[in-house]
């Protein structure tokens, strides 16, 4: 069973996050030329007051070679370090290179390893943390923001759900059941997704959940697999998928959609639409409202902290490189989302940065995960250009309950396989799925 689960959180894993970003590394089967190899004195690239590295050299040519290994530390733009080694390579040879990077403040910093001998010249990009259990973010969230939120979840209570469930034979498996899901959410607004559910003849069996949130744009699909145990729901927020409904925008457009009101912004549309899958979820005789995991990549991830933190019903939280954590430290860290935002302020008269970042405050994925009490893991990489190290453990930090942070050094905005292997086996332990 545990193999079989693995299996569907790997499919899960593919589809939740930012589309486009997950890539395949191909390597040709026999090297050539001159390589090099990076290795952290730490598996993770996590250390205590200074990192550590060894800088491989391999030289398979017939040529000796001369030049220097060397290393530069940035942080946000500024050199902080810089340090060099001369190398000597005779013919078909290679060299270990160890450098013990200077004690740093708690952070994370960004390192380049260089290379430059007689016929090769090349760059490793990596970063490293020191003490990022220490890291907590300077700004506080808004005084208001619980009375923000409650005030959102009682006009989401006074919509009727209209919960309704289509089954959809034709995409039925061997092993499980396909259904269309349709409710009723905040403003009224139209969401649907899609339920499958094991077969069983038992008709009073009750399954457990996985609720399956959409990364940024994606159009979420049924999932289905081999597990006995387990109805498994996948959203499609307002705006996505077969929930565009009133809200069709471009690809770059639904980030800023409304971002000028906080009260009208589309991601408060988009967390209610979560909170009414967990209604629906209740609403379900078959399913078990104790046995509830919220998970997701990228906005899933964002979106299953925000969940997590507004609804206690959610027993489980899982968020892989969430987006939208510790917003006021995006701004000259990372590309996106604050190119497409800033675009947009330029064409609307009298909208600040400030204004703008003002109301993203109600959103920040930080804020959120001060109020999660369930126990959650997450997952990160250090090379990630969306969701920033440092602002993903400013956001971890501040989970009060039991927590568990995965973190993958070489990976961007994605997580490994282990991730989801952990996550099946720690799902299965609380809800005892033997």
């Amino acid at each position: 069973m545990l193999i079989r689960s693995n299996k569907i959180f790997f499919m899960l894993l593919c589809i939740f996050t930012l589309a486009g970003i997950n890539h395949c590394l191909a390597q040709d089967d026999e090297e050539e030329g001159i390589s090099t190899v990076l290795t952290a004195g730490n598996k993770n690239a996590i250390f205590g007051d200074h990192a550590s590295y060894t800088f491989e050299v391999k030289n398979p040519t017939n040529n000796p070679q001369t030049g220097t290994v060397s290393y530069i530390i940035t942080q946000h733009g500024k050199d902080i370090k810089t340090a060099s080694q001369k190398v000597n390579l005779g013919k078909k040879s290679s060299g270990k290179y160890s450098f013990e990077l200077p004690s740093l403040p708690t952070g994370f910093y960004k390192v380049n390893f260089m290379v430059n001998v007689s016929e090769y010249d090349d760059t490793t990009r990596r970063v490293f943390g020191i003490r990022p259990d220490e890291i907590r973010s300077k700004y506080q969230k808004p005084a208001d923001f619980d009375a923000f939120w409650n005030k959102a979840k009682a006009e989401l209570a006074a919509v009727k759900p209209n919960f309704k469930v289509t089954p959809m034979p034709k995409m039925n498996t061997d092993n499980r059941k396909v259904f269309l899901i349709e409710m009723r959410s905040l403003d009224n607004y139209l969401i649907k997704g899609w339920m499958t559910v094991p077969n069983n003849p038992n008709p009073n069996r009750k399954f457990s959940v996985l609720l399956g949130l959409p990364g940024y744009q994606v159009n979420l699909m049924p999932i289905t697999g081999l597990d006995e145990d387990l109805a498994i729901i996948t959203l499609n927020v307002r705006g996505q998928g077969n929930s565009r409904g009133q809200i069709d925008t471009r690809r770059d457009e639904f980030i800023f959609y409304r971002i000028e009101d906080r009260d009208k912004y589309v991601m408060r549309g988009v967390i209610m639409d979560c909170l009414r899958a967990i209604d629906f979820i209740y609403a379900q005789p078959n399913l078990k409202h104790d046995n509830i995991l919220v998970s997701g990549g990228s906005m899933g991830g964002y979106l299953a902290l925000a969940t997590a933190s507004l609804d206690k019903r959610v027993n489980l939280c899982s968020a892989q490189n969430p987006i939208l954590c510790d917003v006021n430290n995006l701004d000259g860290e990372v590309t996106w989302p604050i190119s497409d935002i800033k675009k947009y302020i330029r064409t609307q008269p009298g909208l600040t940065l400030d204004k703008v970042m003002s109301n993203l405050n109600y959103y920040d994925g930080k804020n959120f995960a001060e109020n999660i009490t369930c126990p959650a893991i997450m997952g990160i990489g250090l090379l990630d250009p969306y969701a920033p190290p440092y602002n993903e453990y400013a956001t971890f930090n501040v989970i009060p309950g039991k927590k568990r942070m995965m973190v993958f050094k070489d990976l961007g905005h994605e997580i490994s396989q282990s991730y989801k292997d952990l996550e099946g086996r720690w799902m299965r332990d609380h809800f005892a799925l033997f």
